[in-house]
């Protein structure tokens, strides 16, 4: 089906980054025209940006710094005239796992400025753009640890859970008051999509680990990993006044049907104090 995204103009943020990659990628194949943020991924960026026959450029900017991110839209502003759409897609995770007793306040406060300001600043920019412009819609991407919580990771589950329900679904009423419903445009739009464990190069040592994969999809109905066109391919729907022009306001989790965290193995549980 046709998303009539031919000649749109896509901010995404994240772009060198395996799910970001992926979304660009997308877009591209409809026949958008893009803007590839990076922090620090250059070299991935430049070579995506080589892959595509669509137009394009590349542009570097630290969105925990606000002229940063102003410098990126207004980069993007000047080179297109335009911006349709963002895909904010960029963030931060840490590996190891920290238990919230345990969290220093840096790491707290690090993982809220590249986890949730980020989004924050992309957000603002992009507002400003669709106020002069009347038109525009948003992609927020969160994850399953803000749904569902994250042991070990509570700084970031609490950042995801902020953009995909706090921040969307606040979003959908400015955005629809700044881009306006007309009998030839359906409003602005936002949506934010959460995905669960995918299969990209930064998540691909843990997954190695079959007890770690048997325990991630413990609890999907669908006992697969995802794979970085699953969120791709959401992004390119939700972006699409054509074929979700009625959607706003929404949090989708493409997790395969998950339902929650398996907390414990078999073997950690006594059935004697039950």
């Amino acid at each position: 089906m046709n998303a009539d995204l031919t000649g749109r103009v896509v901010v995404v943020t994240g772009a060198s980054g395996g799910i970001g990659s992926a979304i660009a990628r997308a877009f591209a194949s409809e026949g958008a025209r893009l803007v590839l943020h990076y922090r620090k991924g250059r070299a991935r960026a430049e070579r995506l940006q080589r892959e595509f026959c669509t137009e394009c450029i590349a542009i570097r900017a630290d969105l925990t710094r606000e002229g940063d991110a102003q410098k990126l839209f207004n980069q993007a502003m000047e080179h297109f005239g335009q911006i349709d759409t963002l895909v904010a897609n960029a963030g931060s995770w840490v590996t190891r796992d920290v238990p919230i007793h345990q969290m220093p306040l840096g790491q707290w406060r690090d993982m809220l400025d590249n986890a949730l300001t980020t989004v924050f600043l992309s957000v603002r920019e992009f507002l400003r753009v669709v106020a002069k412009q009347k038109r525009g819609n948003a992609v927020l991407v969160a994850s399953t640890a803000g749904v569902f919580g994250e042991a070990g990771h509570g700084d970031y589950a609490s950042a995801k859970s902020a953009i995909a329900f706090g921040l969307t679904r606040t979003l959908k009423n400015e955005l629809a008051r700044l881009a306006p419903h007309t009998s030839q445009y359906c409003g602005g739009r936002v949506n934010c999509i959460c995905p669960g464990w995918t299969l990209i190069p930064r998540t691909a040592p843990q997954l190695r680990s079959k007890a770690t994969a048997r325990k991630v999809m413990a609890t999907m109905a669908l006992p697969q990993l995802a794979r970085p066109e699953d969120i791709a391919n959401a992004a390119v729907y939700l972006a699409s006044d054509k074929l979700a022009r009625h959607v706003t306001g929404q949090t989708l989790v493409i997790a395969g049907g998950m339902e929650g965290r398996q907390l414990w193995q078999a073997e950690e549980i006594d059935p004697e104090n039950a």
